[in-house]
């Protein structure tokens, strides 16, 4: 499916920064020892200092600052490539969210690997991504008088480790708020840095979605059975259909809300509208197309050998972060229901 929002958002990428992003993904996943599932996924330093030395660490950091200075149209296309190679590293935390939060409130953030750690209020300890393999945490929590933001070098915090579905370290930080000195952080740039969280999620889930109908298409075409090509069978048609019609609502939704981000430096009055209508389009479309694109490859699409459950497992990890399926179905309907009937119409023809 094609769509104005996807290309404007891809076509504001270089050509040559992608194809250098994709062969640099590529070589490394070529030689990478493959991880077990269930298995913990470290933070490679090795790889994470050559993606460092070609910028890709930064990519969206001021140039003044030590930073590429490019945009969310080339952040989209790293993760997107990322998620394509199998390859797991906080690039998203540490860049688009971490340093960018620290750049904001309190100056250039130092060259070391960060992560972002939201402390929930009355909790002891908070689940913070990737965070027993950085460096530094950058802590947002809300006080007396409104949010605020510390950073704290992750040696010197107790950290449990834990992971998501897809591996990726999901870790337990027990933090007492009490004892850190904290920068106020505006209201303004609270709500700016939960969307591009929840973003980043829906991101990762449609390039994920993505490249499993892929793989379910390439599995129809190829295999055959009862002396045809499993393609050929109406009952794998539909399968296959209505998973990529479910991964293309959910890539168009996506691209929509990301083209109105970048457009309005992330702060349009539809905005958050738009972000909720893409991970709730994300959310269902993960469990149709992992549900679907297993029955199409059938026990082979579980081995640890074909990559079917890299895609799968992923999205649904990935849906349920920075807010979960059902808040995001949640938020689309209250909206849907406050402006009524004739509001309804206006919702569904303009997103706004």
């Amino acid at each position: 499916m094609t769509s104005t929002a996807t290309t404007q958002v891809s076509s504001a990428v270089d050509p040559e920064l992608a194809a250098m992003i994709d062969g640099v993904l590529a070589d490394y996943r070529a030689t990478a020892v493959p991880t077990v599932a269930g298995e913990r996924r470290c933070c490679d330093r090795d790889f994470w200092q050559q993606l460092d030395s070609l910028g890709l660490v930064r990519l969206t950091g001021a140039e003044r600052d030590g930073g590429s200075g490019a945009g969310w149209a080339e952040a989209a296309e790293l993760i997107t490539a990322a998620v394509g190679h199998g390859v797991h590293l906080p690039l998203a935390e540490h860049d688009l969210l971490a340093c960018w939060l620290i750049d904001e409130v309190s100056g250039p953030a130092e060259p070391v690997l960060h992560s972002l750690c939201q402390l929930t209020p009355g909790a002891s300890t908070n689940l913070a991504p990737w965070a027993g393999e950085v460096d530094r945490l950058a802590v947002l929590w809300l006080g007396d008088e409104g949010h605020l933001l510390a950073q704290i070098d992750t040696a010197d915090a107790q950290i449990t480790h834990g992971t998501n579905m897809i591996g990726e370290p999901r870790d337990r930080v027990t933090v007492d708020a009490s004892t850190l000195r904290g920068v106020a952080v505006p209201p303004e740039v609270v709500a700016v840095v939960a969307r591009k969280a929840a973003m980043v999620r829906a991101v990762q889930v449609c390039a994920a979605l993505d490249h499993a109908v892929a793989l379910s298409i390439e599995h129809a075409a190829s295999r055959v059975q009862f002396g045809r090509p499993l393609a050929k069978f109406q009952a794998i048609q539909n399968l296959i259909a209505d998973a990529a019609a479910e991964a293309a609502l959910a890539r168009v939704a996506t691209e929509a809300a990301l083209n109105t981000a970048i457009g309005s430096n992330w702060r349009a009055a539809c905005l958050d509208f738009q972000i909720a209508v893409a991970r709730s389009c994300a959310g269902q479309a993960s469990l149709v197309v992992t549900r679907n694109a297993h029955q199409v490859h059938g026990a082979m699409g579980t081995t640890i050998e074909h990559r079917l459950h890299e895609y799968t497992r992923g999205a649904l990890a990935w849906r349920s972060e920075f807010g979960s399926a059902r808040s995001w179905d949640l938020q689309v309907a209250d909206r849907a229901s406050a402006d009524g009937r004739s509001g309804l119409w206006e919702i569904v023809t303009s997103g706004t």
